[in-house]
């Protein structure tokens, strides 16, 4: 995991249960941080803390729907009242299955509100609180999860995406004077099970055979790679981008 360090630091992680988010829980925590597992569903959140905390630093698990402004608050009051600080951020909670790349007319207002609760203004809501906590220790970092499809935004999905793009230029400047770095990572396709699972047939093969240059299909520590780079100290001088980890799909000036 590229050798980076974080002894001391504490992060908190939200989407934590599964995915990606357990992957970076995962991986802190193994280079030394303290990690909070911040998700809506508790009980796997609390399982995977009491793991990592008998394997090593502490780790704690507290139930948040990131959507809900207040809780987003009390997540990070919560990490802050265990550990005593707040260094990292990973806003990885969102929502993105199958049914939210469809066109608007077919999604529904009820979904859209909830895809854009959860995938835009949950990310605010998380920067926020998360920034009042770092700014007494001299700041911090923030980093979001977009997508690929956030280069391709023609379904409420991929504008949702598009949005977190925008929101890490604007957090990046907003947040700056406090010294908080904020950037992002856009996956590309991602040999994970729930992923594969839920993409329509052939999609898989086009993509690695037709559209990226690398001719195989990504994984989990592609992304944890980078994201332990940019919240580490080698990134000292990187705000405000959007790294695209997707094999050279899309390329674009």
């Amino acid at each position: 995991m590229a050798g980076q360090r974080f002894d001391g630091k504490v992060v908190l992680v939200t989407g934590a249960a599964q995915g990606f988010g357990l992957a970076f829980s995962r991986a802190f925590h193994a280079a030394g941080a303290e990690v909070a597992l911040i998700d809506v569903n508790i009980d796997e959140a609390e399982r995977e803390a009491s793991e990592l905390t008998a394997a090593g630093s502490g780790a704690l698990a507290v139930r948040c729907d990131v959507s809900d402004e207040a809780d987003a608050r009390a997540a990070v009051d919560a990490t802050v009242a265990r550990f005593g600080r707040l260094d990292v951020l990973i806003n990885n909670a969102g929502l993105h299955l199958t049914k939210y790349n469809q066109p608007f007319g077919s999604l529904g207002a009820t979904e859209l509100r909830r895809l854009l609760d959860v995938n835009v203004v949950g990310v605010v809501n998380c920067a926020l609180a998360a920034s009042q906590a770092m700014a007494p220790t001299g700041g911090g970092v923030i980093a979001n999860i977009s997508s690929i499809g956030g280069y391709l935004s023609t379904t409420p999905y991929g504008v949702s995406k598009l949005a977190v793009r925008g929101l890490t230029v604007a957090l990046a400047s907003e947040l700056a004077p406090i010294g908080v770095r904020v950037n992002a990572i856009a996956p590309g396709l991602m040999a994970t099970e729930n992923a594969i699972a839920d993409l329509p047939p052939g999609m898989v093969a086009d993509f690695v055979e037709n559209r990226q240059l690398i001719p195989r299909l990504g994984g989990v520590d592609d992304v944890v790679s980078m994201m332990l780079f940019l919240c580490s100290d080698s990134a000292s001088f990187v705000t405000g981008e959007t790294v695209r980890v997707s094999g050279g799909y899309p390329l674009g000036m």
